[in-house]
Parts: C-alpha cells; sequence; structure tokens
C-alpha cells in the first residue's frame, strides 16, 4: 500500500494530554486509544467530542458500555443525586430495590436472582463458584475464540492466544472447543447447520475423552464479541445445553456484550428462546459504570458456600452509587424504548452494510443483529485471508480524520454504538464508512 501523507488525526490538545499520560501508565491500553491518540472532553448521545472540539459519530460506544449513549441527563441527575447522599456500603438502597425490581420481569424463564459486581471478569469468576457450588464438579468448557476475562481462573478460556501466551502454567481443569462461526466454520463446513451440528458432536466427544468427568459448567456468549460479533447457527445454543446437563453440569450464558438491548433483544438467549442455567452481565447495564453481575435461578443460588454469608459478596459490588446507575439505565432503556431502537436501526445499518459487501472487493461478511453487527475485511474473498493489519489501521485512522470512531483497525469491524443512536445518525455513520472504504479501494 503506497504510503500517502495524511492530515494528522488528533488535534495538538489531544496529543499534549496523551503523551502526558503515556508519562505514568503502564503500557497495554486499549488498541483504540493507543492508536487514535485522542483525548475525549465530552459526550452526547452517539456523538463524541474531543479536546480539541472535533465531533465523532461513535460506532464503538466503549465496546458496547454506553448503552444510553453519552450524557444522558437523566442518568447523570440520578447518579449526581446518589452522590450527594451515599456511594459506598452493602445496605439495601431503594435504588437497588428499584433496579431489582424492574429486571425481573425481563428476564429468561427461571431467573429471579441477581448478585452485583465490579468487572467483567470478577461475575464470570463468581459464577464459576456458583457452578462449583451447585454441581459438586469442578471442571468448565469454553469455545474457541471466546472472551470471559483475564483474570486468573478464566485466561486459560480466552480464544486469543494473544491473551495468555507466555503467562503459564494456567488454571487446570479448563477445555475450549470450536465455535460454530458459519463464515469460518472451525471443521470446513460450507452450511451453517452442519457446522452447528458438527461442533456440537465433537464438544460431546471432546469431554467424554479429555476430561475427568466432573464438568462443573459449560460458558458461552450467545453472540462472540471479541471474536467478531459471530452470531452461531440457530439450534445450536439449545444443543449445548443438553450436553451441560447430560453431563450435570450449568450452562453459563456470558451476556456481557450481549445482554441489555444490545442484539435487538432484551438478551442474546432470547433469540434462541433459551433460559440458561446462569447468565452474566455486565457493559450496558449500567451505562458505563462499572458494574457487572451474576443471574440465576433461586435454587441455584441457594447453594452452598456460595450462598453463605459473604459467600457471594463483593465490596463494591451493588454499592449505592452502582445500583443507581442500574437503575437508571434501566428505566433509560425502557422508557425510551432503546431495545426497540436496537433492532429497527441495527437491521437497517445491517441491510446497507450487506448491500456494500457485494460493492467492494475486500469485505468478505457482514453479520450481526440489533446494533451489535461484524463486518471482515479479507485480501481475498474465496481464500478468506485476513485483510492485512496495516490496511485495516489506514481504514482506521481515515475514519477518525472523516469523523467517526469504529474499530476497524482489526480484519473484523466490530460495528457496536449507543444503542438510541438515531437513524439519521447511523445512516450518516455508514455514508463516512463507506467512502472510507471507496478511499482504501483507491489506494489498491
Amino acid at each position: 500500500m503506497t504510503k500517502v501523507q495524511e492530515a494528522p488525526i488528533a488535534g495538538p490538545k489531544s496529543v499534549a494530554l496523551f503523551e502526558e499520560e503515556q508519562g505514568y501508565l503502564t503500557p497495554g491500553l486499549q488498541q483504540i486509544a493507543v492508536f487514535s491518540k485522542l483525548a475525549m472532553a465530552k459526550g452526547k448521545g452517539a456523538v463524541l467530542t474531543d479536546e480539541d472540539g472535533k465531533e465523532y459519530l461513535d460506532l464503538v460506544a466503549g465496546v458496547c458500555v454506553a448503552s444510553i449513549g453519552h450524557g444522558h441527563p437523566e442518568y447523570a441527575k440520578a447518579l449526581a443525586e446518589q452522590a450527594a447522599n451515599i456511594t459506598v456500603g452493602s445496605f439495601t438502597t431503594k435504588a437497588r430495590v428499584s433496579f431489582c425490581r424492574r429486571l425481573m420481569p425481563l428476564l429468561p424463564k427461571g431467573l429471579d436472582r441477581v448478585q452485583l459486581y465490579s468487572s467483567g471478569a470478577e461475575a464470570v469468576e463468581a459464577a464459576f463458584r456458583l457452578a462449583k457450588s451447585r454441581t459438586g464438579h469442578f471442571e468448565f468448557l469454553a469455545f474457541w475464540g471466546g472472551f470471559h476475562g483475564k483474570t486468573g481462573g478464566v485466561l486459560p478460556l480466552l480464544g486469543d492466544t494473544s491473551f495468555k501466551a507466555g503467562l503459564g502454567p494456567l488454571m487446570p481443569g479448563t477445555y475450549s472447543a470450536p465455535y460454530p462461526n458459519p463464515y469460518r466454520c472451525p471443521f470446513k463446513n460450507e452450511a451453517p447447520h452442519d457446522c452447528a451440528a458438527h461442533c456440537l458432536e465433537f464438544a460431546r466427544e471432546y469431554l467424554k475423552r479429555s476430561t475427568t468427568g466432573s464438568l462443573a459448567a459449560v460458558i458461552c456468549e450467545p453472540i462472540q464479541g471479541t471474536a467478531g460479533n459471530v452470531i452461531p447457527p440457530a439450534g445450536w445454543l439449545k444443543g449445548l445445553k443438553e450436553i451441560a446437563h447430560e453431563s450435570g453440569a450449568l450452562l453459563i450464558a456470558d451476556e456481557m456484550i450481549t445482554g441489555f438491548g444490545r442484539t435487538g433483544k432484551w438478551f442474546g438467549v432470547d433469540h434462541d428462546n433459551l433460559s440458561p442455567d446462569v447468565m452474566t452481565v455486565g457493559k450496558g447495564v449500567a451505562g458505563g459504570f462499572p458494574v457487572s453481575g451474576v443471574i440465576t435461578s433461586a435454587a441455584i443460588a441457594d447453594s452452598k458456600p456460595f450462598a453463605n454469608p459473604s459467600g457471594s459478596s463483593s465490596s463494591y459490588g451493588g454499592n449505592p452509587l452502582a445500583a443507581a446507575a442500574c437503575d437508571a439505565t434501566l428505566k433509560i432503556l425502557s422508557e425510551e424504548d432503546l431495545v426497540e431502537n436496537s433492532r429497527k436501526v441495527g437491521a437497517k445499518m445491517l441491510e446497507r452494510l450487506q448491500g456494500m459487501k457485494d460493492k467492494f472487493p475486500f469485505i468478505g461478511d457482514v453479520r450481526g443483529r440489533g446494533l451489535m453487527i461484524g463486518v471482515e475485511l479479507v485480501a481475498d474473498k474465496k481464500t478468506k485471508e485476513p485483510l492485512s493489519k496495516d490496511k485495516c489501521r489506514a481504514l482506521f485512522e481515515e475514519g477518525l480524520r472523516r469523523g467517526i470512531v469504529t474499530m476497524a483497525y482489526s480484519p473484523v469491524i466490530r460495528i457496536n454504538p449507543p444503542l438510541n443512536i438515531t437513524a439519521a445518525q447511523a445512516d450518516e455513520a455508514l455514508d463516512r464508512l463507506e467512502a472510507c472504504f471507496v478511499w482504501l479501494a483507491a489506494r489498491g
């Protein structure tokens, strides 16, 4: 790709703040922050404004965190009022009771208990403790391409080896099986149904031949986010629940990304009419405040030692300020009908992006549900070789110049805007993204 002198990405105020901060922080920030060098000053809905005053349409939402957008006045008001009263402690608060009252009718059938935590990995670790308490078993199965956090107990289950290379030995009793990616089936099946069936068959045999027969839980994402918003074929999740129960294990649906309207339904499992034994949630549940949770049934939650006093607690989990953030977010999602907005606007974006697939030779696949869309960039549509990192990085930078924040630095662009993005804003964002594709095509 010919190197062309382009306009700078970040303005002088952003660069100055970024460079000062680099003198204080350890390495390892998210790529989007490192590559852009942007310092953000404020946001409103689906629009971000940097310290130099430039505006960007946000197609990332903090990786699905900003479910109600940026700077929502009702959210800000609720947190300010709570902060002026009490912010910490495990005591009951009206905000936490109100959140639970709003949450329960939205959950899959049979789920009626919740415990709150602070991070996604913390919730997954808690779900693992719960599964061990319920089953008396100690082994876990996850899937290639999955992401469940970076703490020690779940690190071996990460689908991306770059996160765990050189960090062994890893927690024993953890196993990973192929995830049925219809575009890149690990068994090279062309038909999605065949891919799902093959993956289920493999998982069943793998558990028989590779574990000690003490499976506590199977954990999966209803749609794999980090892997590129990959949607498994219909029926796979239900087949997975059968396999888990055959082994005397629980099915844990990791809904960190897919929960709370991201896919156009309240939860990702709703698309399959599935009730898992346990759900882990986070990201969009509190609109940006660091909250996660474990959701399950009363019968499972009563398992000890998880159910012992302080057995499932967390110092920060469900504190008054966190509970106010959850309650305000759920209220806004419901009253502003943002789950339906996710479905409608997402469907229109998906249709338009699928049209671009036929127009550009480097778009290999487009898939999505609601406002969780994946666009796979390839060097060759026949071989499906991923587009080179330098071209993806160039596309990402061109997007910033044109005023859109994307995850285009990867061969799979994950499009996850705030759930309150308007149809007009979505069209404008896709206009700018298509202009970036034209720009990239012109540079060969």
